[in-house]
Parts: structure tokens; sequence; C-alpha cells
């Protein structure tokens, strides 16, 4: 009986490790990875995440000091691992649409616009400015600076639900983005092709990582931990030289960190620390955000395309929000459902990657302002 009794007060239930807020929590767990696996809603950002959230609120101190979860989020903290996540972006991704297109940077810079919008709200409902930065970056859909910028602003206590909010909305940019890009779209701007992209050379492709780096982080030097690894892991895979080292930031690392950073993430999401008035205040300004940088970005595009005589597709402005490439593909399917000959996606990876360099700068932005 005494061993019996040992075990009963061992379980989650008996020991008051569990109350009402983790049981809710672990109801979302459930539903993110639902959307994951039943749905396919980015299941590599959502099952880590929504699986570190589960062991969480069931064993709290998995992520106390010295729980394997804690340890996983101080890579987080240091900049280590989104650091990591854009050197494998970088060797994943292809700028030649941005470079066969730079018009696409102003696209990118358009959608940056609802960072800023987000910015202000934040103070006006009474976050500090440090958080409100922090808050705001969640507008350009970029998970790993919104990490990066919490850790540099000292908002550790926000990380968590910054980081979940930014994720979620990178995963539902299918379900989130279309009913925008349809309500300031006309049926005949959706349907608009446009001209094949020129053909970019070894050399342009080469030398753009390094002009981009070079420039930028002699502008905003903060930014150089995400631009410049960004940058280094475009090059790895442009130069031709270093396919090993290319193939590893793209695949194996990439995997590795997506791991620990997800499941890290996600169990900064006890019930006990997440269901608060902030977090709720933080999750709808991430909607607000998101929902305006799209709607600037589609804005943009209408004025482009009046300005260049209806040879731009509005539609790709919603890509310059920095969900690579998700952002994207959605621009693609818009656009194919009004016309289903009509292919827009390596034009609308042209803002999409310009939108992963604008949000890394709006990160750089904020930290010269607050001295970081």
């Amino acid at each position: 009986m005494e061993v019996l009794q040992n075990l009963l007060h061992q379980t989650a239930f008996a020991n008051g490790t569990v109350d009402w807020r983790s049981y809710v929590m672990i109801v979302v767990a459930f539903i993110f990875l639902y959307l994951a696996i039943k749905k396919g809603y980015e299941p590599l950002l959502l099952v880590p995440i929504a699986f570190g959230m589960l062991l969480v609120n069931i064993y709290p101190p998995i992520m106390e000091s010295g729980g394997l979860l804690e340890y996983f989020f101080k890579l987080d903290e240091w900049s280590i691992l989104p650091s990591l996540i854009f050197l494998g972006v970088g060797a994943m991704t292809d700028f030649g649409p941005l470079i066969a297109n730079p018009k696409s940077f102003l696209l990118g810079a358009a959608a940056q616009f609802g960072i800023f919008a987000a910015y202000l709200m934040a103070i006006l409902i009474g976050f500090n400015g440090k958080a409100a930065a922090a808050i705001s970056i969640i507008g350009g859909a970029d998970g790993p600076t919104s990490i990066f910028l919490a850790g540099k602003l000292g908002q550790t206590d926000l990380m968590g639900s910054i980081a979940v909010a930014a994720y979620s909305y990178m995963s539902l940019v299918p379900i989130i983005q279309p009913p925008i890009m349809k309500l300031f779209t006309t049926e005949e701007e959706r349907k608009i092709k446009m001209d094949q992209l020129r053909p970019v050379s070894k050399l342009e492709r080469i030398l753009f990582p390094i002009v981009v780096t070079t420039v930028v982080c002699l502008i905003l030097p903060s930014t150089a931990p995400l631009v410049g690894m960004l940058m280094l892991g475009n090059l790895f895979k442009e130069s031709g030289v270093v396919k090993q080292l290319a193939d590893t930031a793209s695949n194996a690392m990439m995997y590795i960190v997506v791991i620990l950073l997800g499941t890290s993430v996600g169990a900064k999401t006890s019930g006990e620390s997440f269901i608060t008035t902030d977090t709720l205040k933080i999750v709808a300004l991430g909607l607000i955000a998101f929902a305006v940088g799209t709607a600037a970005g589609v804005l943009f595009g209408k004025l482009m395309c009046k300005l260049s005589g209806g040879k731009i597709n509005p539609l790709i402005g919603s890509a310059g929000v920095s969900a690579v490439p998700m952002a994207a593909r959605v621009s693609q399917k818009v656009g194919a459902e009004a016309d289903p000959t009509n292919f827009l996606l390596m034009h609308a990876m042209g803002p999409n990657v310009a939108g992963v360099i604008g949000t890394a700068v709006a990160a750089g932005v904020f930290m010269a302002i607050f001295g970081v």
C-alpha cells in the first residue's frame, strides 16, 4: 500500500503540478498537433512546438533550472539557434528572383509596415518600448527574428508568448492571408500574368550575399548575426565550392536546430506563465500586425501595378512578410484560383526573400534605437 501511495503521489494529478491553466494549454497542444499532422500546417514547426507545450504543462520541472528544455532555451536566449536558422534558410533559398527583379525590395519593405504599426499599438496599450519592439516583429511572420530581438532587448519573460504567436501565424499563413489578399484586389488584378524573369548569372548570385552583408552590416552592425548568417548560407549554396557545407546547413543542421528551437519555445508556454492578459494582448497584436503587413504589401503591389501599366500582379506583395516560402506559395495559390495558368511563385519569391532581409533590418533598427 505504501508503494501504491507513493506512486499515486507522484502523478501530476496528485502533486499539484497541473492546474486548470495547464489543462487549457494541453488542449491547445493537442489542437496544434492536429493542425500539423492532420491538416499539414507547417508540421516541421508545429509538431516540436506543440510537443514542448505538452511536456511543460504535464511536467513543469522540465523547463526549470537544470531541466532538459531549460538548456535548450538558453541557446535561444543567447541568439545561437535563431542565427543558425538563418544560416539554414540562406542555404535553402534561391535569391535569383530578387536579383532579377530588384523592385521586389520595395514590396518586402512595404510589408514591414505591420511591424511598426504593431509597435505603436503596443505602446498605446501599455507595453514599454523594448517590449513593444519585441512584440512588433511578429508582424513580419519571422519566428527566429522575434526570438533574437526579444533576447537582445532583455524580454525573455515575453519570449515564449512572442515566439509561439510568431510561429503560429507563420503556420497559419494559408488561412490568414488569402481573405486579406482577395479583399484588396479585384479578380482582374489577380489574373495578371507577369513577364518571365531574366536569367541571373552565377557571378551575380555570388556577389549578392557579399554585397548585401557588407552594405547592411556597415549601416546596422547589430544585424550581423542574422543577415550575416543568412548570406553566408546563401554563399555556401551559390559558390558551388562547398557543397558539403551547403548540404549540412540546409538539411541535417537545419533540422536539428528546428527540433531544439521548437521544443524549447513550446516549453515556455506553461499555463501559469502563458495564460495572462499580456499574452492575450501579444497574440492579438501579432495577428493585427501580420494582417496589416499583408495588406500593406498588397496595396503597395496595387500601386506598382498602376505605375507599371498593369505588369505587376498585386498578389505578390503579400509575400513581403518573411514567412519563406509559405507566403510565396499562398500568392501562387490565390493567383491560380483566379487563373489556373497563372504562375506567380518565382515572382513572389523576390518579395518573400526581401521580407526576410527587411525584418532583420527592422530588428536592427530597434536595437539601434534602444542602444543594444
